[in-house]
């Protein structure tokens, strides 16, 4: 029996990673070693590395397709020694982005083909797709705006694009949701937090419910 895989997508500034550990915090009691919560790019020593050297804001000239590379490079090494090995042990996998963010980012941020950078990280993931995906959905202005006011003191390479840049990732994420509708699950993320972690309770509850019915 394998374990279920679900991921946490957006634009930066959504709220995704906050509403994750909230998140966390109420079903972990539940579940215990049952559940792995990880992140990328990382989640394991080498992929840290490699996150250091993508959001370092003083690499600013950094070509597109190497950091496009190097993304995918960080999730192949994750998948292989945190994620696959969570799945064969029949856990609940949450990952702070995954390929879909690769998709919104360089495909359609740095406008590189939303095809080639799936192909490019279904050759790094050998096509494991998430079981579910929960995409928080906020306008570009309201992220940028809560980057501005929350995140200043830990700015990073990708908090530092154009606004259009914002703009074409948002697009792209849009697509993607209308592409897969059975696997992303959109809520609108402008809703106040606790409202927004409900939802994404709901989801977890409907689509990973296995996990906590035996845990009852």
């Amino acid at each position: 029996m394998t374990g279920q895989f679900i991921t946490f997508e957006g634009t930066d500034g959504a709220g995704k990673t906050t509403v994750l550990n909230q998140v966390v915090d109420e079903i972990k009691p539940a579940l215990g070693k049952q559940l792995l919560t990880t992140r990328e790019p990382g989640g394991n020593p080498v992929s840290e590395q490699i996150r250091k050297v993508i959001l370092n804001k003083d690499e600013t000239d950094m070509d597109d397709r190497c950091e496009a590379l190097l993304f995918a490079a960080a999730r192949r090494e994750h998948l292989v020694k945190i994620i696959l090995p969570a799945l064969k042990s029949n856990q609940l996998v949450l990952c702070d982005r995954y390929l879909d963010s690769s998709i919104a980012y360089q495909g359609g941020g740095r406008e590189l083909g939303e095809k080639a950078v799936l192909d490019m990280n279904q050759f790094a993931t050998e096509g494991l797709m998430p079981d579910t995906t929960i995409y928080f959905d906020v306008p570009v202005d309201v992220g940028l705006k809560r980057i501005a006011k929350h995140r200043s003191g830990e700015v990073n390479r990708l908090d530092l694009q154009e606004h259009d840049f914002y703009v074409r990732v948002h697009d792209a994420y849009d697509r993607i949701a209308k592409r897969d509708p059975k696997r992303v699950i959109k809520i609108d993320a402008t809703k106040p937090i606790d409202e927004v972690v409900n939802q994404v309770l709901s989801v977890l509850y409907k689509r990973a419910g296995n996990y906590f019915n035996k845990n009852k």
